[in-house]
């Protein structure tokens, strides 16, 4: 088997998340001023601009075009949960998680962290896939099926599921499948659906994993497209900061904003490089021509520009997952003119 065994253990997870718990209620996220960047970033090719950024200290370049020396730290989690405990906690700067993290953050950090979208991490059709032959849409799932995903009910694998429900069963059952969803690191979980013979039949993931699966499994098949369900190419993955961090790291900020636009440039014009750098960087033994056929899919584009990420929000605030309602992208994104065209 290809994938390598993640360190992330449900156990791990649920003590981190605890922890991160009881800092952020006793501290503050404290200014961490020019020249700071703790960035959480998690599994998947989705995360390559982010990769592309550290392997070719783009960051760092573009603040000493600024003048400023900046010391850059990634931190590897996985699940919106935990991603956010960490933001607000004040133990990173910038959050990488599905928008759908962002809206219930965004929502809750309403005038206070103020937190909102910084950029884009580029468009990626997210597949739901099975190993169990029978299950050819979300309404073949039965109470013996279980559906991995980063977070249940909170990331945005787990938001889009709810939003395909809603479609089907109405937005009353919009949370019908979210009982048999279980919170699984997605190397786990494609593990778990190219082995078979686990409680899991069910696997919300991202690339490469959901490729990996569909070929390394004959059983696994695609019962949804994120795509489908969005109405076309969307922005599902995105960094997202509190308003502290962009008021008073303006040079920082912007510096790592120009140093994302040009890792997606990077990876449009070298995309056997881009390949080379996500297996170095993830210690990945993913098959290299299957990689290069995700990173070169049409389907997919990285840059840095948001989207189509308006319908999710606004879907979770007619169901009640969010208090405010998003109008338009600089509700819950800070105003930058690389992503000024943004949806």
């Amino acid at each position: 088997m290809r994938l390598r065994h993640s360190l992330f253990s449900r156990p791990w997870v649920a003590a981190m998340l605890g922890g991160l718990t009881l800092m952020g209620a006793a501290l503050s996220p404290a200014a961490a001023g020019e020249g700071q960047l703790r960035i959480a970033k998690q599994f998947g090719v989705v995360y390559l601009l982010l990769n592309v950024a550290e392997d070719q200290k783009l960051i760092e370049k573009h603040g000493k075009a600024a003048g400023l020396d900046i010391k850059v730290e990634y931190l590897q989690l996985s699940g919106g949960s935990a991603v956010n405990d960490a933001l607000l906690s004040g133990n990173i700067e910038v959050a990488s998680a599905g928008v759908g993290p962002l809206f219930t953050l965004w929502d809750r950090t309403r005038g206070r962290q103020n937190v909102r979208g910084v950029a884009s991490l580029g468009n990626f059709p997210y597949y739901l896939v099975s190993n169990r032959p029978e299950v050819k849409t979300i309404a073949d799932f039965t109470d013996k099926d279980r559906i991995a995903l980063p977070a249940v009910g909170v990331s945005v694998q787990a938001r889009i599921l709810q939003w395909a429900s809603a479609k089907l069963w109405g937005d009353k059952d919009f949370a019908k499948l979210d009982p048999i969803s279980v919170a699984v690191p997605h190397p786990e979980a494609a593990a778990a659906i190219i082995k078979g013979g686990t409680e899991i039949t069910g696997h919300f993931g991202n690339p490469p994993f959901q490729e990996q699966e569909l070929a390394e499994n004959p059983k696994a098949r695609i019962v949804l497209s994120s795509y489908d369900v969005q109405g076309g190419p969307a922005s599902s993955t995105v960094l997202y900061a509190a308003e502290r961090f962009q008021k008073d790291s303006p040079k920082t900020y912007l510096a790592f904003v120009d140093a994302l636009d040009e890792a997606a440039k990077f990876i449009a014009a070298n995309p056997e490089k881009a390949t080379d750098i996500y297996i170095k960087a993830n210690n990945s033994r993913i098959d290299r021509d299957l990689l290069l056929k995700v990173i070169k899919n049409p389907e997919v584009t990285f840059k840095v520009e948001p989207q189509n990420t308006l319908g999710l929000g606004q879907f979770m605030h007619r169901v009640g997952a969010i208090k405010n309602q998003p109008k338009t992208l600089e509700d819950y994104f800070f105003v930058n003119p690389r992503i000024a065209a943004g949806s």
